[in-house]
């Protein structure tokens, strides 16, 4: 492996008190580059005697990045490099100065979408997460971390459970506030906040309240929260495990129902990146739920109807997922720049479709399907059934009758109503 002083791009993390934290090798790192990036704050960190060029970040952040990029030796690209050695562009030496861990939700992990390790320095200071443990006695491996930066606050909702410890960087000076806001709303509102701004330098600040009675603004853009998620015995916990109750979505009755979505689930199987199509996507519960299982999960919801996908937007929101991609429209129509699905669940789409071409729907998403992926469809119509029967017939996989029944009241007296039942068919395609 080669030296760090050998590797032509060198990504080091600083603190908030700058240049005086860093040490001796860092800042010889910084002393052999010619070309340093990074915010304004971080490059007035530099002392005056260093003499290369300053770049400033950009937005969008992948202009920046494709900057970096431009510096990168001929020999590295493509694998070997096909331009004679003598031809080849002077080698640049590029440091980049970066927030805390710069593999932390910072540039290094884009960074090293497009490059090998073997070409990096990476040069980590003490992580914001750290800091914060630091400050409040928390263990780091105890806690849920998350970044609200260029995020929509909405994404700490699957976070807010009852006992739960979050350590969150904030967007700005507003964070707090609109944060404390969801707690109350939730019914959180006895959870504790502890903001702290500044971390690890001379202007470090540290201020506490309850959710519900928040009344600390105009602090620091540059700011981290500690939550202790406090739940009011009314409060609304939404467990993250497959099966929300049907209430917790907005829907005209078209949903997949809170016991059969439990199955359905299980069947899809969300893996950590991989992403769901969710096809005649309904109210969006389904890729909801799937979603909600970890935050790296990825998922589409496919829906014609202009009403329904109001209502997709509106629970990915309130649930925690506004990432959600919603499509409008059906399939094969809406495939554009789609990523390739690596599990498909057509609950609704069967029936958007005549018989004669509801085949060509299974055939596609299952011509779409990544190798290892899952296809759950699911039928409660008779036209639809005997679908799945054929396909069925003709390339394996299981089949499954679903059949709920739920206490009712029967004038005095008590008894069963069941739902109706749902044909299920499912398949995993071989690698």
């Amino acid at each position: 492996m080669p030296k760090n002083s050998e590797k032509w791009l060198r990504v080091i993390g600083i603190g908030e008190d700058g240049w005086e934290d860093l040490g001796a090798d860092a800042k010889l790192l910084l002393y052999e580059s010619q070309v340093v990036l990074g915010g304004e704050r971080h490059l007035k960190m530099l002392p005056d005697d260093w003499k290369g060029k300053r770049i400033s970040w950009t937005s969008p952040m992948r202009e920046s990045v494709e900057k970096i990029l431009s510096f990168r030796p001929d020999r590295f690209k493509n694998g070997k490099s096909s331009v004679p050695r003598n031809k080849q562009k002077e080698r640049v030496s590029v440091a980049v100065l970066a927030s805390g861990d710069p593999l932390c939700y910072g540039v290094a992990t884009k960074l090293l979408r497009h490059l090998h390790i073997d070409e990096v320095c990476i040069k980590p200071a003490l992580s914001t997460f750290s800091l914060i443990c630091s400050r409040v006695g928390w263990s780091l491996p105890d806690i849920e971390t998350l970044t609200l930066h260029g995020r929509p606050l909405e994404m700490l909702h699957p976070f807010v459970q009852p006992g739960a410890k979050l350590a969150v960087l904030s967007k700005d000076s507003t964070t707090p506030q609109k944060t404390a806001d969801l707690l109350a709303n939730r019914g959180f509102g006895k959870s504790e906040i502890t903001v702290l701004e500044h971390l690890g330098g001379s202007k470090e600040k540290k201020f506490s309240g309850r959710a519900d009675s928040w009344e600390h603004s105009g602090g620091a853009d540059l700011n981290a929260m500690a939550i202790e998620c406090i739940p009011a015995r009314s409060a609304d916990v939404i467990p993250r495990i497959p099966g929300l109750p049907d209430e917790a979505f907005v829907h005209d009755g078209q949903l997949t129902k809170c016991e059969i979505r439990a199955v359905v689930l299980s069947k899809l199987m969300p893996i950590v990146d991989q992403v769901l199509w969710d096809v005649g996507a309904g109210c969006g519960s389904v890729a909801i739920e799937w979603m909600r299982s970890h935050p790296r999960c990825m998922a589409v919801a496919i829906e014609k109807s202009k009403t329904r996908l109001k209502m997709i937007e509106q629970n990915a929101i309130q649930l925690g997922v506004p990432l959600l991609k919603i499509v409008p429209g059906t399939l094969p129509d809406v495939l554009g720049n789609l990523t390739l699905p690596d599990a498909i669940f057509i609950g609704g789409g069967l029936s958007n479709f005549k018989q004669k071409d509801s085949s060509s729907l299974l055939d596609l998403c299952w011509k779409l399907l990544k190798p290892g992926g899952r296809l759950v469809a699911h039928a409660v119509t008779f036209e639809t059934e005997q679908q799945l029967l054929s396909w069925h017939k003709k390339n394996g996989g299981d089949l499954t009758r679903l059949s709920i029944s739920r206490a009712d009241s029967i004038g005095k007296f008590n008894g069963w109503k069941p739902l109706r039942p749902v044909t299920q068919y499912s398949v995993t395609k071989e690698y």
